[in-house]
């Protein structure tokens, strides 16, 4: 099973630039099979990286095996043979190292900053992909998505998938099913998904970190919800037992090992986004700490011989 890392975006990519980068020169040494990075152009807070392929130049040209992804490139705000021309070169100078996700995109300020009539974004988007898969064929390219439109798109040009986190993708899964309806496909095995991993030497040293995360996470569902207009007493409760059952990967090494097995013959996906940090709500000593322990314990134990 490939092992990616994920969870680097907004506030979470704050910082030195030397030290943020240094922490991707670890992943590489340890192990991992590559990295994914957001794009958010625009923003109205202060976050450095606004363009994931720079970033990804940046990263390749210091590693030496570490795959750089983007999770997503949104689509409708790029010139589609310009966008081709940029990946093909990112793919010739890094030795083939580059992932490419993309996504429809929907956040309204960028799109009227951009004079973009969200209306168009649908048609933007997949003539993006056509464009892609034409013009930077020798990119491995995956879709985002949760809208039965976008899903049955990727099923009809054979996409393979970057499955959610939150939501998780248990929904996802249940349309890509019926879009299949139990023909034969590679799609699920080349598609990745998500999950948040909390591992520890110890059940204390696990419990310890759960039980700082909840209320983070709380926090963060209800800035998002105010975002969209929603009234914080109508705000989900974050409910531990279902997050961890469905969003979570966490336990000691042994534990953590025996969820990802389970998880990749239950769900048949053949690549996991570890997300180390929550997203941002942990700092990056932490984030690699865990990190570390996971290469070191877990890797080997995965990439075992069956």
């Amino acid at each position: 099973m490939r092992i990616d890392l994920a969870g680097w975006t907004r506030e979470a990519t704050q910082g030195d630039p030397r030290a943020f980068f240094a922490l991707f020169d670890a992943a590489d040494r340890l192990g991992f099979d590559g990295v994914w990075f957001s794009e958010f152009r625009l923003p109205t807070a202060d976050w450095p990286y606004p363009s994931p392929l720079l970033l990804a130049a940046a990263l390749l040209a210091r590693t030496e095996r570490l795959r750089v992804g983007t999770a997503v490139l949104v689509l409708p705000l790029h010139q589609p043979l310009m966008l081709a021309d940029e990946i093909a070169q990112l793919a010739f100078q890094s030795g083939g190292r580059i992932d490419i996700g993309v996504g429809r995109g929907t956040e309204p300020a960028t799109l009227a900053a951009l004079q973009i009539d969200a209306a168009e974004t649908r048609g933007r988007f997949e003539h993006g992909c056509v464009t892609l898969q034409q013009h930077a064929a020798q990119v491995p390219l995956y879709i985002a998505g949760s809208t039965p439109e976008t899903l049955g798109f990727a099923v009809a040009r054979d996409i393979p998938l970057l499955l959610s986190l939150e939501p998780p993708e248990i929904t996802q899964l249940g349309h890509v099913a019926e879009l299949l309806r139990g023909r034969p496909s590679t799609l699920l095995q080349r598609s990745s998904l998500a999950r948040y991993v909390c591992i520890g030497a110890t059940a204390a040293q696990v419990t310890a970190q759960l039980d700082n995360l909840w209320a983070k996470l709380q926090a963060r569902r209800n800035f998002f919800a105010a975002k969209r207009g929603v009234p914080l007493d109508q705000v989900p409760r974050i409910d531990p037992e279902r997050m961890l059952r469905d969003q979570f990967i966490h336990g000691d090494p042994s534990q953590c090992h025996a969820q990802i097995a389970a998880l990749q013959q239950r769900s048949g996906i053949g690549a996991l986004r570890c997300v180390f940090n929550a997203n941002g709500l942990l700092d990056n000593a932490q984030a690699l700490a865990g990190m570390t322990l996971f290469a070191n314990e877990v890797l080997p134990a995965l990439r075992a011989p069956a």
